[in-house]
C-alpha cells in the first residue's frame, strides 16, 4: 500500500511508540563527547550481528501445523515481480507448474525450494515488534455536497519528487519532495499550509468524504475503500506524500495533557475529537504529513502493496526492505492481539511502511473493514521472523 506508516503499525502510530532499530549503547559517563561520535578510547564497540543467520526448519514454531496453501498462492502473485530477479527465477518457474492441493503439498514444496534464515537484530536479540494494519472503509461522494465536504486529492502538479539515488548511488531508496519558488526548491506544503491552499484547489479534488478524522486515519493506513453516495464502492490508494515526517496525534494529545499516552487508542482519539470539535484542526495539523491518492477499482483480495500485487488478509506483511527482500516468503511466530494464543504462519513480505524500521520488525495485514481494524488496533506483540531464501542464496 506504500503506507504513510505503515504503515503503521496502527496503534503505535497513534501513540508515537513505533519500533525501530535498536539504539546504540549509552556512552560511559567518564567519556567526553568525542568529535563526530567517535568511539571512546579504550572502549570496545559492540559487535553487530549479521541480520540473516542460517536456521533449520525444526526451529520454526508451528511450521508443521500451518496450512501454507494461501501463502503458496500469495507467493505466485509475488512472482510477478520476483521472477525479474535471477535469484528467484527457478522458484517462480517451479511455482508456475506446481500444485498445492493439500497443506502437506505446500509445506513440501517450500521445503524443497527454500532455506530458512533467522532474522537477528544488531544486538543479537531475535525478537522484535509485530504490529497490525488494515484497510478502512469510509463514506464519500464524487460531488461536493453536504455532508461530503472533506476533499481527497491526487498528487498536485507542483509537487516535485527527486529520486536521490539517481544522482548519488549511496542515497538509493531516498527521495526528496518539494516545490519550486522561482529557482529555489522549497519543502512542500505541510498539512496546515495545504489547508490554506485548498480553497483554490477544490477543482482538483478527486473525491469528497464526510468525516475529516476518518479520512485522516485512512491516510495513516495509506489505502482504503470508499462507499459512494450514489452507489458502488471504489478504492483509493497511496500515490504520493508531501515529504513531511509523520507526527503521532496520540503523542500530541499526551503532551497537551488531554490523556495518558497508553490511553491514546483510535477509539479514545475519536471520543476526544467528538468532545472537542473546535480543536479538531489543531489535532490534525499536529501531524504535518499529508498523503495524496489515486483511484483504483475494488478488485482482488486486498489493495496493492508496495510490491504491486494485491495484499492477502492474514498472509501479507510489511517489512523493512533493507533487511528482507520485498516479495519473499517469511515465517512469522507471534501471538494473537491481546492474547497468549500462538499466531505462527507463513506470510509474504509484500508491503513496506514508514514506521516499519529494523530487522525483526513487521506489520501484519488483517484485511478490510471494522473487524480488521479492531484487530489491527490491538496488535502490538513480540515476535520472531524467518525469511525463506532460495537454496542457491549465499549472503554477501
Amino acid at each position: 500500500m506504500m503506507r504513510l506508516l505503515g504503515s503503521v503499525a496502527f496503534a503505535l502510530a497513534l501513540a508515537g511508540c513505533a519500533g525501530g532499530p535498536v539504539p546504540p549503547a549509552p556512552r560511559p559517563a567518564a567519556c567526553p563527547p568525542c568529535a563526530a561520535c567517535q568511539p571512546c578510547p579504550g572502549v570496545e564497540p559492540a559487535k553487530a550481528e549479521k541480520p540473516l543467520q542460517p536456521a533449520a526448519w525444526s526451529e520454526l514454531p508451528g511450521w508443521a501445523e500451518d496450512d501454507g496453501r494461501p501463502a503458496f498462492d500469495a507467493f505466485r502473485a509475488s512472482c510477478k515481480q520476483l521472477e525479474k530477479r535471477e535469484l528467484w527465477q527457478a522458484a517462480c518457474l517451479a511455482a508456475r507448474d506446481a500444485k498445492a492441493e493439500t497443506a502437506e503439498d505446500a509445506r513440501a514444496w517450500f521445503e524443497a525450494q527454500f532455506q530458512p534464515w533467522a532474522l537477528v537484530n544488531p544486538d543479537g536479540s531475535k525478537e522484535g515488534m509485530i504490529t497490525g494494519y488494515y484497510e478502512p472503509v469510509i463514506k464519500g461522494s464524487r460531488r461536493r455536497s453536504p455532508p461530503y465536504v472533506v476533499p481527497v486529492f491526487g498528487p498536485p502538479d507542483d509537487l516535485i519528487d527527486v529520486e536521490l539515488g539517481d544522482l548519488y548511488p549511496e542515497l538509493k531508496n531516498l527521495r526528496l519532495r518539494g516545490r519550486l519558488d522561482g529557482r529555489r526548491l522549497l519543502p512542500y506544503y505541510s498539512r496546515a499550509e495545504w489547508e490554506q491552499q485548498e480553497p483554490k484547489r477544490v477543482g482538483e479534488a478527486i473525491l469528497w468524504t464526510d468525516d475529516a478524522l476518518d479520512f485522516f486515519f485512512l491516510q495513516i493506513q495509506g489505502s482504503g475503500q470508499v462507499e459512494l453516495a450514489g452507489g458502488g464502492r471504489i478504492r483509493i490508494n497511496y500515490a504520493d506524500q508531501n515529504g513531511h515526517p509523520f507526527r503521532p496525534v496520540g503523542r500530541w494529545l499526551a503532551d497537551q495533557g488531554e490523556m495518558k499516552i497508553e490511553q491514546a487508542s483510535l477509539q479514545a482519539i475519536k471520543a476526544w475529537a467528538k468532545a472537542n470539535p473546535q480543536r479538531l484542526p489543531e489535532l490534525l495539523n499536529a501531524n504535518p504529513s499529508l498523503v495524496f491518492f489515486r483511484e483504483l477499482p475494488v478488485e482482488g483480495v486486498g489493495p496493492p502493496g508496495a510490491l504491486g500485487v494485491p495484499l492477502t488478509p492474514g498472509r501479507s506483511i510489511a517489512i523493512d526492505p533493507r533487511y528482507v527482500t520485498l516479495g519473499a516468503p517469511v515465517f512469522l511466530s507471534t501471538t494473537w492481539p491481546a492474547e497468549a494464543r500462538p499466531l505462527d504462519r507463513l506470510v509474504l513480505a509484500q508491503d513496506t511502511g514508514g514506521a516499519i524500521r529494523g530487522v525483526v520488525r513487521a506489520d501484519f495485514y488483517w484485511g478490510s473493514g471494522a473487524d480488521a481494524g479492531a484487530q489491527a488496533g490491538r496488535m502490538r506483540q513480540k515476535g520472531r521472523l524467518w525469511v525463506l531464501m532460495p537454496r542457491s542464496y549465499a549472503p554477501k
